[in-house]
């Protein structure tokens, strides 16, 4: 995460929630959780400082072209020498899906530039400013004792760019279906922040769907996707909140289901996951009221 921070405008759109509203646990202390978060919005999940892994742990170097991803850098609040990473997912030319931690203000500091459809963490693709980002009113933080609620975002762009959104799926497959995550997360799996590493490489894990029960009860529900890795002590880390869970469609196009949220049980390291996605599809009518709104 460099440190250029170019002012966003956090603002707070007073559409109507998209469907159900997920509930988390008990709180931990303020700073507790502001550490955590930063972990996470420069790692994988937005609550997965309590866990970490292979920058998407035990992930693999991408193996194709994903022009929808993005990476956003950011700084930490209680700690402005920190620079982490949050990831994100074009929709629309002009328009990053991302956590709502990873905009939150209590949390970190967006660096004022995101890049988009590079498989290197800070070079290639294209660079664009942020002018502004609007968090889901329901929007809360488990603060590392539940999942987050409400947790996804948009951040608009100066201007368009010529990279190919992803689609939003119309809804997520059932449990069992393939996926795959991608994320410029944390490759070490340690939870002290200061042996973080950040791959300069785009990483990918395959994944699948997981069964609510396959995550702690009231974890995953029909906002949230518990996601489990198809091997062995993998899945999203600190450094990897924000980004892509992808499916396949009927003609095997990639489309996106998921947004990184958080591990998907209290307490696991990211390796030892599962972990927790927003559902893109539960809020896709919102993401277009946002962009309708702002256009």
């Amino acid at each position: 995460m460099d440190h250029l921070f170019l002012i966003t405008e956090a603002e707070h759109v007073t559409q109507p929630r998209a469907i159900g509203e997920p509930v988390f646990g008990s709180k931990t202390s303020r700073r507790g959780a502001r550490t955590a978060a930063v972990a996470l919005a420069g790692a994988a999940c937005a609550v997965m400082a309590t866990g970490t892994a292979e920058a998407v742990v035990n992930g693999t170097d991408s193996t194709q072209v994903y022009p929808w991803m993005v990476s956003i850098p950011v700084t930490g609040v209680d700690d402005p020498t920190f620079k982490g990473v949050c990831g994100g997912s074009l929709i629309d030319r002009e328009w990053v899906l991302t956590a709502a931690h990873c905009v939150d203000p209590a949390l970190v500091s967006l660096d004022g530039t995101v890049r988009i459809g590079s498989a290197w963490r800070n070079s290639g693709g294209t660079v664009r400013s942020v002018t502004k980002t609007l968090s889901h009113p329901g929007y809360l933080n488990g603060e590392g004792a539940g999942p987050n609620r409400d947790d996804v975002a948009l951040v608009r762009l100066d201007r368009p760019v010529a990279e190919k959104p992803v689609r939003i799926a119309g809804r997520p497959g059932r449990p069992g279906i393939p996926t795959r995550i991608l994320g410029f997360g944390t490759v070490n799996d340690t939870p002290d922040r200061t042996g973080w590493v950040f791959p300069d490489r785009l990483q990918e894990l395959d994944t699948r769907r997981g069964a609510v029960s396959e995550c702690a009860p009231g974890y995953a529900d029909r906002t949230r996707l518990c996601t489990i890795s198809r091997k062995p002590e993998a899945m999203a880390c600190n450094g990897d909140s924000g980004g892509p869970q992808l499916q396949r469609d009927r003609k095997g196009r990639w489309e996106l289901i998921g947004v990184t949220s958080g591990p998907g049980a209290p307490g696991v390291r990211c390796s030892e996951g599962p972990g927790l996605y927003t559902s893109a599809p539960a809020y896709a009518r919102w993401i277009r009221a946002v962009i309708t709104r702002n256009g």
